[in-house]
């Protein structure tokens, strides 16, 4: 049974959508059947794999959430064997004024997903930078959500509206529902605020921040551009091998059972 993972943060700009690739990437690389759904309507995360966001398959993730099409016809083959992606594009704007007049607009995703749950080891779902009934419905449909932060003044605008958010889903939607970590991303080694962003996320988030902290690196900025993953595109870089590390954290704490009394709750997700 897949682990459904979103990768959420309002804030634009943090690094979520080359997150949610090159994890998805890396963990698929790992072994893992990994299945991404690209939930944002500017279809990076697609693009970001090669798939050109105005000439993807008609079926995709807009299709899926309002019931046109089951996610199995809206999954495309990527060039790793392992991963699959559930396409976006523009057409998911108007998803967010379809649903609000649909019945159980809340769990579309999640029934979605529910369907092809024993194909997979992982699902990872890109969010849009925003909190309407998108990020609703990837929320609701998750086990666990991942938080990119940049190390960067103002790392933490934003966020404590998310975890509010997350924990009002979790009390009346999805009770299984915690925050899986705090990936840490732009990292510059030669900045002193990097290194106090670091220090002051550690100290505040504990144990929820992952140890891989994803560098400020060319080749992860170039890698879209082509299509690729960073895997495909330089290996051998500081950014595919910090990417792999976190995929392998990700694995580790996948392992660990959480149980109510370990999962965060609503006043302590903040």
């Amino acid at each position: 049974m897949a682990k459904t993972i979103c990768i959420a943060n309002q804030k634009g700009g943090v690094g979520k959508t080359t997150t949610s690739v090159n994890l998805s990437s890396a963990l698929a690389s790992l072994g893992k059947r990994v299945l991404l759904i690209d939930m944002d309507p500017q279809g990076n995360a697609s693009s970001g794999l090669g798939i050109k966001r105005y000439e993807s398959q008609d079926a995709n993730s807009y299709h899926v959430l309002i019931g046109e099409k089951t996610l199995t016809e809206a999954t495309q083959k990527t060039s790793n064997p392992n991963l699959q992606v559930s396409t976006a594009n523009p057409d998911l704007v108007g998803a967010e004024i379809e649903l609000v007049d649909m019945p159980q607009r809340e769990y579309r995703l999640k029934q979605a997903i529910a369907t092809v749950a024993d194909q997979y080891d992982f699902v990872i779902i890109d969010c849009p930078p925003s909190l309407g009934l998108l990020t609703l419905n990837s929320l609701n449909a998750a086990d666990s959500f991942l938080v990119p932060l940049q190390c960067e003044y103002y790392a933490l605008e934003g966020l404590s509206q998310l975890l509010n958010t997350a924990g009002l889903i979790k009390k009346n939607l999805n009770p299984q529902l915690h925050i899986e970590g705090i990936v840490l991303t732009m990292f510059d080694i030669r900045n002193n605020l990097s290194h106090q962003v670091v220090t002051e996320i550690k100290n505040h988030f504990g144990e929820k921040v992952f140890n891989a902290i994803i560098p400020r690196n060319v080749r992860l900025s170039e890698a879209p551009s082509h299509g690729q993953s960073i895997f495909e595109y330089d290996s051998k870089s500081i950014g595919a091998v910090r990417y792999l590390e976190l995929a392998r954290e990700v694995i580790a704490r996948s392992e660990v059972k959480v149980t109510p009394e370990m999962a965060p709750q609503t006043e302590q997700m903040a």
